[in-house]
């Protein structure tokens, strides 16, 4: 395995940290009173357009494409440090076009729509002119197992006609969201895993009602977490994804890139909170000495620079893999980074918020933002659960080939 940065790769590397230094950084205090100013926690703060434009005059755009013609054309292991980089700040993935659910969206677009798809809606996310959102998640059922999905997508003459709710439709709410990736139901008879289809609806389709953006610990993201009603909302049967009962094959090829870059940023975040926490134990004094003197400070300090570098090769090894095999051979690697990154970060995130005493739980300090990115995503992108099983039936199968393949 070899993770040396290719010359390509540290160029891009030494331009992003440049960009977040003398302009991402210095942004976040401008977009958060921008943000309060307005009133609206959906607003799309003027700041961000500001650093969407310098990215591009940089060269530091769709970094995460891994076609050269409509990216930067780097491999997995290229570009995972360049989203752990992402992750030291929640503005540097917009400000480059390479934050979810787009990248995820963007990835579905080139490898499975239609020319006309393409144009309509792949090249103006591919600008940054719109984003987007991807409606899978429903109320009324397990969602980890994505054969259970019940919205239904009816073909009706030249149209389908979607009828169900959604929640978790990430992205939705902002104020630039133009369109969904809506997975349903089109064959209710069919196998468990071609049942499901994905297609493309417009927000401005009548039917489509986004019946709230729900907070997550009474946080409102800044795009959005929605609630999603569809009622008798048609469009037209060349907004079809691949063909009928494609959703479930398209769902797993979108899924694999967007964990590992999900999982590289927490790495991200969680060094952002290690460098809060020790600004913050050598900086405030008790007991006549530093906080930083306090043995047990000194363990949870020690623990997360195992705890990072321990999942940050994992996580290279995973992207390594996936360069290498492909997401399918990758899969195992996959599932325990999706593990491993936020229970990491979560660990080290409430650790910093300790240090910090009662001023880590304000919005002074990021940390309770970086807390609550961990939290959700044991359960974003297929819970904990979900992956841990992934694991264990891999184990139990070198020893038993046949356990569990005739479960449900």
């Amino acid at each position: 395995m070899d993770l040396t940065p290719t010359d390509r790769a540290k160029d891009y590397r030494d331009r992003l940290l440049a960009f977040m230094d003398e302009h991402v950084l210095p942004a976040e205090p401008v977009y958060a009173d921008q943000l309060r100013a307005a009133g609206d926690p959906h607003f799309q703060p003027p700041v961000m357009e500001e650093l969407k434009a310098e990215a591009k005059r940089r060269g530091l755009w769709n970094l995460f494409h891994p076609d050269p013609g409509l990216g930067a054309g780097l491999s997995n292991v290229e570009y995972a440090p360049l989203a752990e980089i992402h992750g030291r700040s929640m503005l540097a993935a917009e400000a480059c076009n390479c934050s979810a659910p787009d990248t995820g969206n963007m990835e579905v677009l080139t490898l499975f729509g239609t020319d006309q798809q393409k144009k309509e809606w792949l090249d103006p996310l591919l600008a940054g002119e719109i984003r987007s959102a991807f409606a899978m998640t429903e109320p009324a059922v397990a969602s980890s197992d994505a054969t259970n999905i019940e919205l239904d997508i009816t073909r009706d003459g030249d149209d389908y006609v979607l009828n169900g709710r959604k929640w978790w439709a990430t992205n939705a709410a902002h104020p630039n969201c133009r369109i969904l990736i809506v997975m349903g139901r089109t064959d209710r008879d069919a196998a468990p895993h071609r049942r499901q289809s994905m297609v493309l609806v417009p927000m401005d389709t009548p039917g489509v009602e986004v019946v709230r953006s729900m907070p997550v610990f009474g946080m409102q993201e800044h795009g959005g977490h929605c609630e999603i009603t569809f009622t008798d909302a048609r469009v037209p049967a060349t907004n079809l994804i691949a063909g009928e009962g494609d959703g479930f094959a398209i769902g797993q090829a979108r899924l694999g890139p967007g964990r590992i870059h999900h999982c590289m940023r927490a790495i991200g975040m969680a060094e952002r909170a290690l460098r809060l926490m020790c600004e913050r134990a050598l900086s405030r004094v008790t007991f006549g000495e530093p906080v930083a003197a306090r043995s047990n400070i000194q363990d949870w300090i020690a623990e997360a620079r195992i705890e990072i570098e321990r999942t940050r090769l994992l996580t290279m090894k995973a992207a390594w893999l996936m360069d290498t095999v492909g997401n399918r051979e990758a899969r195992v690697e996959i599932a325990a980074i999706k593990v491993a990154a936020p229970a990491m970060l979560k660990l080290i995130a409430d650790r910093a918020i300790q240090v910090h005493g009662a001023g880590g739980m304000t919005e002074d300090f990021p940390l309770t933002h970086l807390y609550v990115q961990a939290r959700a995503l044991a359960i974003a992108d297929g819970p904990d659960e979900v992956h841990k099983r992934t694991l264990a039936l891999t184990e139990l199968r070198r020893y038993d080939p046949s356990f569990g393949k005739t479960a449900r």
